[in-house]
């Protein structure tokens, strides 16, 4: 320390680790629950489900909000850190702008590879930036050896698993089902890294995006093998499902008509520390469906 970073163009200066932190979404949230950090959490909002079993806390986390928490709330609790799971949640209609939060005393952070301007948004998003993300936490906090030890862990969890050789399409299907547009894993994010390590070739991986809409006349055309199911509380993987099951038009779809589904939690569909954990399950998904 003094520690200057580039994040997401926004400069940030560290003059010594993070004690009071207020971390929004799963994937900040969650980082610093692997890195042995829950204790300097101060206030969660907006959790996007149960955390993973690898590192959930024995007690509940302070709460302030389902949702992203105002500039208030936030300050209420006297953060010497903003950890937040999107860019969108640092903004003046979100828990507070950066530069005045800044002028205020508090550091914000983003994770990189949610960044969204171009030259700082992941294109495509690799395993390499993944794990440095994490070496950056732990520089941040002054706990890189926690760092490069679950880095290694990672890795390590990553190169046991055998990508499935049958050359099997699948949609990465977050929502909008009947009239709505659906909104799924495109071409350079989180869903198309986890699906090429499964073995799995995305249907809207020549899309540019990490999340894009993809028409269901589209989808119909590619007729996937499997369909990814986003599973969330405001969205429950069963509740899609019935719907794909009752719509005359995707019912017709091979995934559909065969029943060929794999569920990943939201928090695992999101790029960070559950990435790998999302590849485990789906892979052990895939083995189990009845496939030619």
């Amino acid at each position: 320390y003094p520690l200057t970073i580039d994040n997401c163009g926004t400069t940030v200066t560290f003059d010594r680790a993070p004690q009071r932190v207020v971390a929004i979404k799963s994937t900040s949230i969650e980082m610093m629950l692997a890195l042995g950090l829950g204790d300097r959490i101060v206030g969660t909002a907006f959790p996007d489900g149960p955390y993973s079993e690898a590192w959930a806390p024995a007690t509940d986390l302070p709460l302030i909000s389902d949702k992203v928490p105002g500039q208030e709330a936030t300050l209420a609790l006297q953060p010497d850190l903003v950890y937040a799971g999107w860019e969108s949640n640092v903004t003046a209609d979100g828990a507070g702008d950066r530069a005045t939060l800044a002028q205020l005393g508090v550091n914000t952070f983003a994770p990189p590879a949610a960044c969204q301007e171009a030259g700082y948004q992941p294109d495509p998003l690799t395993w390499d930036d993944i794990f440095a993300e994490i070496e950056l936490v732990g520089e941040i906090f002054d706990v890189e050896d926690a760092a490069t030890a679950l880095v290694g862990q990672l890795q390590d969890r990553l190169t046991a698993i055998a990508p499935d050789t049958r050359g099997l399409t699948a949609l990465w299907y977050s929502s909008g089902t009947n009239a709505g547009v659906p909104y799924v894993g495109a071409g350079i994010g989180n869903p198309e890294l986890v699906m090429q390590a499964v073995g799995l070739t995305n249907i809207a991986a020549d899309v540019p995006m990490t999340w894009s809409s993809l028409s269901w006349e589209a989808i119909i055309a590619a007729d996937p093998d499997v369909i990814v199911v986003v599973d969330s509380a405001w969205g429950p993987a069963q509740m899609k499902i019935d719907k794909f099951e009752s719509d005359p038009a995707i019912s017709s779809l091979t995934a559909v008509k065969n029943h060929r589904y794999l569920i990943v939690p939201f928090p695992a569909g999101e790029a960070g520390v559950r990435s790998v954990e999302a590849v485990e399950s789906l892979s052990a998904q895939l083995a189990e469906l009845d496939l030619p």
